[in-house]
């Protein structure tokens, strides 16, 4: 409220409250409000289209895991040091048989030419081993060796997630 004479008179009464609402700090809030909301759902959308492309490559793992038939029970572990932007080769070794890429299986004899092929393709390679929790250890370094002997040191163990 504001106390003063009222615009429209020009001699001073003893009846001069009216009463005023200044508007602009209330705008000003509004506005304010506003932007927050906006940036808070732009954020809201990106956070959503990552866990949507998450979801969807998880999705395509498991069909193409389904296509070849296989199933591997993978440790635990809740570790990630790989860098899902890099190219990966994803290793699938059973209890029992060869190695699996991508669906085919890979003999034993020829897995160094597969992982030389690899490694000029890209010297950056991550190599990821699925190896299932009753494989022998021996079976598993035995497969990190050979690509460390072409050159591929950059070697991932995955696992199923949810610590140990």
């Amino acid at each position: 409220m504001a106390i003063g004479k009222l615009p429209d008179s020009e001699e001073p009464s003893d009846e001069g409250i009216f009463a005023e609402i200044n508007i602009t700090p209330l705008t000003d809030v509004f506005l304010v409000m506003v932007i927050i909301f906006m940036v808070s759902a732009l954020a809201v959308q990106v956070e959503a289209r990552q866990e949507k492309t998450r979801v969807a490559a998880e999705k395509k793992a498991d069909e193409e895991e389904k296509r070849s038939g296989l199933k591997i029970n993978l440790p635990s572990g809740a570790a990630q040091e790989i860098d899902p932007s890099k190219a990966s080769l994803v290793l699938m070794i059973p209890v029992a048989g060869d190695v699996v890429v991508a669906g085919k299986v890979v003999r034993d004899a020829d897995l160094d030419s597969l992982f030389s092929m690899t490694f000029q393709r890209d010297k950056t390679t991550q190599v990821v081993l699925k190896a299932d929790k009753g494989v022998p250890h021996g079976r598993v370094v035995n497969v990190m060796e050979r690509a460390k002997k072409v050159g591929l040191t950059r070697l991932a163990i995955g696992t199923g997630g949810g610590g140990v």
